[in-house]
Parts: C-alpha cells; structure tokens; sequence
C-alpha cells in the first residue's frame, strides 16, 4: 500500500489510488483518487452497487483499502475519528422499537466518546446537547418521545447527534431514506446553515440529490470509479435514468 503524497493545509479527505474488494477478484472500486477541502459540501452519487457507501466507509475507517491510501485530516482514516472530529449518520439510521427514548437522551448519545462511556455528562456535554438540539430547530421537542416525531424530525434528531460530538467533518449515509420531499427539501437548507456558519466539511451520499443539487459545491458520481467530479449543471445525462434505485449492502 503506497503513501500519500503531502497533502495542502486545507484538505480534510484524501483518497490516492485507492481500490477496494469484499472478496477476492470482485473490485467494488478501482483506483480512486478524490480530494476534499475544508468547508467544500460535496454529494456522493452513484447508482446501487456503484460503490458509493464504500467509499464513505473508506473515509471513516470503516473499511481498509484493497490498495491506496486514505488519510482525513492528514491522518490515516479511522484514527482521526477516534478524536471525535467527525460526525456520522450511517445508512437508514433508526432506533428501533417502541421505546420512550427522548430527542435529547438520542443526542446525549453523540456525547458519549467526549464524556467517556462511564462517565456522566459534563456540563461542557450538556451544553453541547442543547447546542446540536437547537441548531437542528428541534429544542421545543428536546424532551418529547423520539418516536412521537414525524419521519424528517426524528431525522434531525440523529443529524443532532452527530452534530452533539462538534465535528469538523459530517459524514451522512443515505439521509433522506423514509423522509417526505418538504423535510428533504428543510434538510437541505439545515444542511447549508450548518456549512455557512460552522465551516463543516460535509460528504452527503445518496442515491437521489435534488435535495441538495442547489447548495453542494461538487457532486461525485461513483460507478467503480469516479465517472464525474464537478458541478450538479455539468453532470453527464445519463445519470438521469430511472434505474437508479436504493443501495442495498455496502455498495
């Protein structure tokens, strides 16, 4: 596995030659490089199997290269997570059952490696609770059951939660799975509030973008490779096709 070349002051995400196989001989990607700058909000397109959420697993150290390397904030991926700089929202993100767990015990969760497993909330952790559950619009719900809200607030939640850790970089997976076109279009500007005022680097994967289209900087169409990195207005007119669906797995 080759080394990274020296990376500028404001890169957050490298990828330098990077494939990637479940299994032997199946490549999911081939010899990918991308470069992400701090601030910049860009999308992860790409059709079921093409390789997107792999990509972002890469990115988070959830997944080691095949070969290449990934490095996100100049560190090998995965360990710059530990330091709590990245905020994720893994695919279909749910809580599951009918538990009475409330908006702010699901977002005192995104505390926990900060405060310690064992350790109680601290002040500083409070204060960021209520931060992440105000910034989201969500205080005058804080202490209402998760499972009283409707589908894009409870997604808002868990964006909350994410936010709860003060990351750098906000990784989302799929985040307007189960949620109607008005609380994607509402995700889409929260979205841009929170690069505009926070300086958040966000990598947004998705199947479907118009959610987004008109606030990213650049959208990454992935199909085993990178096929297009540019702007929504130059994408190619093939990805305007109706086979594009849901990833299922990994893909």
């Amino acid at each position: 596995m080759h080394e990274l070349t020296s990376a500028g002051p404001e890169s957050v995400v490298e990828l330098e030659g990077v494939s990637f196989g479940y299994r032997a001989g199946m490549r999911v990607l081939e010899d990918v490089s991308l470069s992400v700058g701090a601030g910049e909000f860009v999308a992860i397109a790409g059709p079921n199997g093409g390789g997107k959420t792999t990509l972002l697993r890469l990115v988070l150290g959830l997944e080691r290269p095949t070969s290449g390397a990934v490095r996100v904030f100049g560190a090998p991926a995965g360990k710059a997570a530990a330091g709590g700089r990245i905020g994720y929202l893994p695919q279909r993100a749910r809580l599951v059952g009918e538990a009475p767990v409330t908006v702010r015990e699901v977002v005192s969760t995104g505390r926990l490696a900060p405060a310690g497993i064992w350790g109680p909330l601290r002040r500083a952790d409070r204060d960021a609770v209520a931060d992440a559950i105000e910034t989201v619009g969500l205080t005058a719900r804080a202490d209402a059951p998760l499972r009283t809200l409707s589908g894009g607030m409870q997604q808002r939640a868990l964006i909350a939660k994410a936010l709860a850790s003060e990351p750098t970089l906000l990784a989302l997976d799929e985040p307007t799975t189960g949620v109607d076109a008005a609380s994607q279009e509402s995700l889409g500007l929260l979205l841009e509030e929170l690069r505009e005022q926070f300086g958040v680097t966000i990598l947004y994967v998705s199947h479907e973008f118009g959610a987004v289209e008109h606030v990213v900087d650049r959208i990454v169409l992935v199909r085993g490779g990178i096929v297009y990195d540019g702007p929504p207005s130059g994408l190619p007119g093939v990805w305007h096709d109706p086979s594009h669906q849901h990833d299922h797995g990994h893909a």
